[in-house]
């Protein structure tokens, strides 16, 4: 079997053959979207191949400190590598640790993640598939008591989910005093239903800025509006 090629942003490589999730739009989406320019302390939960903490490190000052879980070994051993051969190595740390049972002594400012949320759907027959795309590792209402647990109190929680996971999960963080900051309803063709939402959720309530995005206009051509958000990291 032919191995697969890595991933080449303009600044960075993305080794992804060993990962259970490969670079997808979902983490670039997000990568590109979230909002750092507050954040000193970042926390990207279920890091995979890292793709979004590096997005995050190539967006952030040199003094921005990126903290990276993941519970799958293979996973968060090709996230080191990858955090090795970048140009942000000084910036991140890899953590082999399932979000649950990390407890680091300080709050960060943003937590970001690109979720596993597959919970209704056919179970994967690979165990490692199976715990990186299901929620059987991660709960959603796990995601937020323990996002609420390490925020500090102006602190972000950015995620990306499909939209019925989405709406679940708005409604669940709301009810923890978790609120909509911004949000994005992204569609893949303006002719199809909308596939995704990228939140961000703070302890302050209060209107969300509220986005769209379409990534195709016409047939295969993306969007002027998806390529000046991705336009840093998209050779």
């Amino acid at each position: 079997m032919k191995k697969l090629s890595p991933f080449q942003f303009k600044k960075f490589a993305i080794h992804h053959d060993r990962c259970s999730m490969k670079v997808g739009t979902d983490a670039v989406l997000l990568g590109s979207w979230v909002d750092v320019s507050q954040a000193k302390m970042i926390l990207d939960i279920g890091t995979g191949s890292g793709v979004i903490a590096l997005m995050v490190a190539q967006r952030t000052d040199h003094e921005v400190q990126i903290d990276a879980i993941e519970i799958e070994n293979e996973d968060a051993s090709q996230a080191k590598e990858n955090v090795v051969r970048s140009p942000w190595a000084n910036k991140i740390s890899v953590f082999e640790k399932s979000f649950q049972e990390f407890t680091p002594t300080i709050k960060y400012d943003l937590i970001v993640s690109n979720p596993p949320y597959f919970i209704n759907s056919l179970l994967p027959s690979s165990a490692h598939r199976r715990r990186t795309r299901h929620g059987a590792q991660l709960t959603f209402e796990e995601l937020i008591t323990h996002s609420i647990r390490l925020l500090n109190t102006t602190g972000t929680l950015a995620v990306v989910l499909p939209v019925p996971e989405g709406n679940n999960v708005k409604q669940f963080a709301s009810n923890k005093g978790l609120h909509i900051r911004r949000q994005l309803a992204f569609y893949a063709r303006k002719e199809k239903p909308q596939e995704r939402w990228l939140f961000e959720f703070g302890f302050t309530p209060g209107l969300p800025a509220e986005e769209k995005l379409i990534l195709y206009e016409t047939g295969n051509v993306k969007s002027i509006d998806y390529m000046n958000l991705t336009k840093d990291f998209y050779l």
